[in-house]
């Protein structure tokens, strides 16, 4: 008999910042969920599915190599499938015309703690076909066509903010997202950091957020966005705080209790 423990999970995704804030999500949601691999296309997606058998894959569809797309057509029938996506909504009203489940990126909390609870009544009653004998039921050929409609539609990926402008005296400065460590809102200003220089910009921290890739930048706080790669290491104060150190700068940044899932692990 399958018990809440037994409950296992695949996640695949090309981005290993978006699978470390999902696996978080997940164990927040539904801890006693079993992650039992992770992989970054569609190829490996199908190989650790035989290997290890997961009842449920989170699947991304936009990836180099195999898509998830390409993955979900092998895969349909044996395992519970739920696309991690960045499509529109046009998309998005597809999948739920074909009975699919999905999350749009960034996950959000709400959204999966649903999604979860959908899928614990699922994996109690088990998939009775698999191959060529699952994809001829006729909610599965309905999925395998909104799958094809999708993969002639492969839309470009969304193009992120790049460049900050800032005013520095009488002159505009132009700051690569490359180089910003944090941002932090300040009042009426936003201050934006870098490893060699301070600045305020006038945009607000919610309208960044909208606008940077989400891979990059994570909400560590209400009033912190953070460079994820610039992140060096994460400790606790006495206080049982989380606190975030980056490279090249002294500053240590505090993460909420609403943002501590991010670093589960701690």
């Amino acid at each position: 008999m399958r018990t809440e423990q037994l409950s296992s999970a695949l996640i695949v995704d090309d981005e290993p910042p978006m699978r470390d804030q999902l696996r978080a999500r997940l164990h927040e949601v539904w801890p006693e969920l079993n992650i039992i691999a992770e992989a970054g296309n569609g190829v490996a997606a199908v190989e650790l599915t035989a290997l290890h058998h997961p009842q449920i894959i989170f699947l991304d569809i936009r990836m180099p190599g195999q898509s998830g797309i390409e993955a979900a057509r092998q895969l349909l029938g044996q395992v519970h499938i739920v696309f991690v996506t960045a499509y529109d909504e046009y998309a998005v009203q597809a999948f739920e015309q074909g009975a699919v489940d999905y999350l749009l990126k960034p996950v959000d909390p709400d959204r999966l703690r649903a999604t979860c609870e959908r899928l614990r009544q699922r994996i109690a009653l088990p998939l009775k076909l698999s191959g060529a004998a699952a994809q001829s039921t006729p909610q599965n050929e309905q999925i395998m066509q909104l799958l094809s409609q999708l993969s002639q539609r492969q839309q470009p990926k969304r193009e992120y903010l790049r460049w900050i402008q800032a005013s520095v005296g009488s002159s505009l400065r132009m700051i690569s997202t490359r180089e910003i460590l944090f941002f932090q809102s300040d009042e009426k200003y936003t201050r934006v950091q870098t490893d060699s220089t301070e600045v305020l910009i006038r945009k607000t921290l919610k309208e960044l957020e909208d606008e940077l890739d989400p891979a990059e930048f994570w909400r560590i706080h209400r009033s912190t966005l953070v460079r994820v790669d610039a992140i060096t290491e994460v400790t606790r104060d006495f206080r049982g705080r989380q606190l975030v150190q980056l490279k090249n700068h002294p500053e240590k940044l505090e993460v909420s209790r609403n943002h501590a899932h991010l670093f589960q692990q701690m």
